[in-house]
């Protein structure tokens, strides 16, 4: 499976990816609700990451364009959202990662982030995949609540036709009835054979999708335990929605694992990785 750098930070200190480098986390709030919000939330979880040698990437979004209800808040848009987002790449020196929904955001994402996010509704939609690999950055495919493991191949194909060659594919769960999700481990070294280095996606694995009605809601209390099962299945990286008070967050709040609660996780989670490299490792 290839590893590969993913950016190279401000001061030179590049953050890569693959089976011989360390966990790399994808971490934030779900949306940005301020500048400061983000700022504070890179800072601490940048900190936490060098204590515990994980590579960091801040992860939040400047439009989230699939909220349930036409009410719900979003972000603060393309241009606004990305200016926060250098802010924060540059002041607190980390890599940033968000979703880009149309293809009409892909030139000023491509130069304000270090990956572009495809979302998982749209994992399939040919236009925004090609678009997105023209960039010439990291792209996380994030694969579909109705997709097969196995069919992300042609999404994978996809950007590789048009020279992308730096594919991070993500498990976010799979459609379980109605406003539910369920998450396959199986998923994991399935994508992982196809080339690309596999995240999984622990808060919005227990997302219930629209399970509020106008909102989707969550079981952030299932966080742990899918990302210790994860780790032991193998995988590089972690996603995870992260807000200093999830129950006041305006996007995901439900789903999103307080940023108090993260390092004593993370600690869990590296030395379930540790115990299984040695293992397979012989």
């Amino acid at each position: 499976m290839k590893s590969f750098e993913i950016s190279t930070l401000p001061g030179g200190k590049s953050v890569s990816v693959g089976p011989e480098h360390p966990l790399l986390l994808l971490a934030g709030p779900c949306a940005l609700e301020s500048g400061e919000l983000g700022w504070r939330v890179a800072k601490e979880m940048k900190e936490i990451c060098e204590r515990l040698g994980i590579s960091y990437v801040f992860k939040a979004s400047f439009d989230k364009a699939n909220r349930t209800s036409l009410d719900s808040f979003r972000g603060p848009g393309l241009r606004n959202g990305l200016r926060q987002l250098d802010r924060i790449r540059q002041e607190v020196g980390v890599p940033v990662v968000s979703d880009v929904h149309e293809t009409s955001q892909m030139d000023l994402a491509g130069d304000a982030l270090d990956i572009i996010q495809i979302p998982a509704f749209l994992c399939r939609q040919t236009d925004l995949l090609v678009a997105a690999a023209r960039t010439g950055k990291t792209v996380n495919l994030k694969k579909g609540q109705f997709a097969s493991p196995w069919d992300m191949k042609h999404a994978v194909d996809k950007l590789r036709a048009v020279g992308c060659d730096r594919i991070l594919l993500t498990e976010r769960g799979a459609s379980f009835g109605y406003n539910n999700l369920v998450v396959d481990m199986r998923s994991l070294p399935v994508m992982r054979s196809l080339g690309c280095p596999v995240i999984f996606d622990a808060t919005h694995s227990v997302q219930l999708p629209g399970g509020m009605g106008g909102s989707s809601g969550g079981q952030r209390e299932f966080i742990p335990t899918l990302s210790r099962a994860a780790i032991a299945a193998g995988i590089d990286g972690l996603f995870m929605e992260v807000h200093p008070d999830p129950d006041k967050a305006l996007c995901d709040g439900p789903n999103s694992i307080p940023l108090n609660e993260v390092e004593a996780l993370l600690e869990q989670l590296l030395a379930i990785r540790e115990t299984v490299q040695k293992v397979t490792n012989g």
